[in-house]
């Protein structure tokens, strides 16, 4: 309040500014998919990335420097005993996603996890549990349901265009594209496209068709090709070779699987994965049938429905495209949103668990030559 030269009493109100303490973040592990991470949290006003943690200290040394980190580790225990820290991301080869995540989620930090959650079901199960004992969150990096088309897909099969789903076929093929390394492992990684790649559409199908509950699977793994074919083409056709690889990795993955899987409701799906496989290029496809129409958004979106006696192929105008960085900038806004705000998380550790049962089976199956039933 103050009086000003006419003698007029005049009132001030006063700003208020409030300081929203930023949540604390560190990436663990310092591979390619890392990037992903680290720029989605970047984007988030409310996160700052104040630490990473790699085995190899060049690695992790560089790694801080080159993305302007404040701290580097080696050792993720001795992270955790130094930084007070709200999210972590478990970004290293699949054999250490459960020990990195449980060691995070022990020490109070919420955790999102990349795909495959770990190298069995058993593992994601302890993983499991402990978010659930600390009561911290575990978020599992399906990415594929932060794409754009996904909630469009969903709402279309929520408000009955679909009907009922009762099929799916998805693949996620390459001629010549194990990422080399640890990936090609099974010590490391814990199998090859089918963990790797399968994942994706195994989930996202899964997802789409309402989370149905699996009950068995029947599955098929060929390790007839190898890397190194056709020496004088390019290389892998562009992936990478060296991938940080530890001096004892093997190439000892499938080259290709499939399987039939079934769930409690009826429905039915269909999974092939390669990392090398004589077709004419690298291929993703994804196609779900219902009782009133098809969708296959493996090139776009059609859907295949009939009205009025006639049938009908329909393409949605106007639909948002699915974009590689915007569905981790989403995926990672979504893991942060969960912690901060309380949304109900959408990629949720009891799915992963699902997910690994699922793989464990197929994997069986292939070995055995039989159908396993899926507990």
């Amino acid at each position: 309040m103050y009086t000003d030269a006419d003698g007029i009493v005049r009132y001030v109100r006063k700003a208020t500014v409030i300081i929203m303490e930023k949540l604390r973040a560190a990436i663990i592990g310092s591979g390619g998919i890392s990037a992903c991470h680290l720029r989605g949290y970047r984007r988030l006003p409310n996160v700052e990335v104040v630490a990473c943690c790699d085995i190899n200290e060049q690695t992790a040394k560089d790694y801080a420097a080159r993305n302007n980190i404040p701290k580097w580790y080696t050792d993720v225990n001795e992270m955790l005993a130094n930084e007070k820290l709200d999210l972590a991301s478990v970004t290293t080869w699949n054999a250490a996603h459960m020990p990195a995540t449980i060691a995070a989620l022990n020490a109070g930090v919420n955790v999102i996890c990349e795909k495959p959650m770990a190298m069995n079901a058993a593992e994601a199960q302890i993983m499991k549990e402990t978010a659930e004992k600390n009561g911290k969150l575990l978020q599992i990096g399906f990415v594929r349901r932060f794409e754009s088309t996904t909630d469009v897909i969903r709402s279309f099969s929520e408000q009955g265009l679909l009907g009922d789903i009762y099929y799916a076929k998805v693949a996620y093929l390459r001629r010549n594209g194990c990422p080399g390394g640890w990936f090609g492992d099974k010590k490391y990684a814990g199998g090859g496209p089918l963990i790797d790649l399968g994942v994706h559409v195994i989930d996202i199908a899964k997802y789409l068709a309402g989370n149905p509950k699996p009950i068995s699977a029947y599955g098929a793994t060929f390790s007839n090709l190898g890397r190194d074919r056709a020496k004088h083409s390019v290389p892998d056709f562009g992936y990478a070779r060296d991938n940080k690889a530890p001096k004892d990795v093997v190439h000892d993955v499938e080259d290709f699987a499939t399987a039939i899987i079934r769930f409690d409701n009826g429905f039915v799906l269909n999974i092939e994965a390669s990392f090398n496989l004589n077709i004419k290029e690298d291929r993703t496809s994804f196609q779900l049938f219902g009782t009133k129409a098809g969708i296959d958004i493996s090139d776009g979106m059609e859907i295949y429905t009939q009205y009025n006696d006639y049938f009908m192929d329909m393409t949605p105008y106007g639909l948002p495209k699915n974009d590689f960085t915007a569905s981790f900038d989403a995926e990672l806004k979504g893991f942060v949103d969960c912690v901060a705000n309380n949304v109900p998380c959408k990629a949720p550790a009891e799915d992963g668990v699902v997910l690994m049962k699922i793989l464990d089976a197929i994997y069986e199956s292939a070995r055995t030559g039989h159908e396993v039933i899926i507990d």
